[in-house]
């Protein structure tokens, strides 16, 4: 069997299109799974036409689930310009792969990326694909979980976010027990069910600098995170926890891992980041091209490159396709491991 898998075409007036063209034109990703490309036909063609065949599929051999432009949004669309027209078309686009994929058509989604203020002008008040995701599968915990391989070494980066795409000066009141439990809950089990470590270790980051040095920078480590982490290490027998870490050493040991060749720094299994910045700044520094954001919690598989539209670039075709490779390299991976644990 090989996995069947949608691919959706983010915003097509960003770099989506062509790094998709890209990553299918390998007969190497292709051969290890069934893609469907979801999307409007038109704009792959377009975007087909305008480069090199031998770089690019042909979408000609491609399956396509076509999803047209209505009305007036195709005349809108501008390559390099996300606007309410781009961003209706990308909300269709992945609302047409998440009912498919419920459907048992598809064994999971690689989404394009997507412009949120693109989303916000057609009228979709999401704050990301990952939430629209969950509320169409019905799905109430849910996670970002961020996956990156070493090229050096194949060491593998895990990062979850334990809060999302939300103001900076709203974290602190977002972080509650309850919701650090259903990060962890989460984290824990995708360890061991999507990757195979059985007795995790898990680092856990500290929110203020020096990790709160005891309530003298802040009281979030002492009033919440070390009883919180206390009271899941006997929750947790198994699983070593680490933490509440200074944000700025958690990400040491994990740098060194991922340049080194021996890897005897014994680094974590996972690392629970408290919000979007603390992890992805580093995730992006070393892995900008590799990084893939997977959603765990939800019924089927779902991962994304960890990029965004770069609508600066877009119909230029110079985008580096290795994060959608990635994405989908991933995505079969897991699949497989969830059916691997379905027997």
């Amino acid at each position: 069997m090989r996995p069947r898998i949608a691919i959706t075409l983010g915003d097509p007036a960003g770099i989506g299109p062509e790094v998709i063209l890209k990553a299918l034109a390998d007969p190497a990703v292709t051969d290890r799974c069934e893609v469907t490309v979801v999307g409007s036909r038109a704009i792959i063609k377009q975007i087909y036409s305008q480069g090199y065949p031998q770089s690019l599929a042909d979408p000609e051999q491609l399956s396509i689930l076509d999803v047209p432009l209505e009305g007036e949004w195709g005349c809108q669309i501008k390559t390099g310009v996300g606007n309410a027209a781009s961003g209706a078309a990308s909300f269709a686009y992945l609302e047409k792969a998440i009912v498919r994929t419920l459907a048992g058509e598809f064994d999971g989604i690689v989404t394009g990326p997507i412009a949120k203020s693109a989303w916000k002008a057609a009228g979709y008040n999401y704050p990301g694909q990952t939430e629209l995701l969950a509320e169409r599968s019905g799905t109430e915990k849910f996670g970002m979980l961020f996956v990156a391989r070493s090229p050096h070494n194949g060491w593998t980066l895990r990062t979850l976010l334990a809060t999302t795409h939300i103001p900076l000066r709203q974290v602190p009141d977002t972080l509650t027990s309850e919701l650090l439990t259903q990060k962890l809950d989460l984290l824990v089990d995708s360890l061991r069910c999507d990757f195979g470590v059985k007795y995790p270790h898990i680092a856990i980051a500290g929110l203020n600098p020096h990790s709160g040095e005891r309530g003298q920078l802040g009281w979030e480590e002492q009033d919440l995170l070390i009883p919180w982490i206390e009271q899941q290490r006997h929750i947790y027998p198994d699983v070593s926890l680490e933490g509440p870490v200074p944000p700025d050493t958690l990400w040491v040991k994990p740098t060194r891992t991922w340049f080194d060749s021996d890897l005897n720094l014994e680094p974590s299994d996972g690392y629970l980041a408290l919000y979007h910045e603390q992890g992805l700044i580093p995730v992006k520094m070393l892995a900008f091209d590799r990084a893939i954001n997977t959603s765990i919690g939800l019924p089927f598989v779902r991962t994304s490159p960890d990029h965004g539209t770069a609508f600066d670039i877009a119909g230029k075709l110079v985008a580096n396709e290795t994060s959608m490779r990635t994405g989908i390299d991933l995505a079969i991976e897991l699949i497989y491991q969830k059916i691997v644990n379905e027997r």
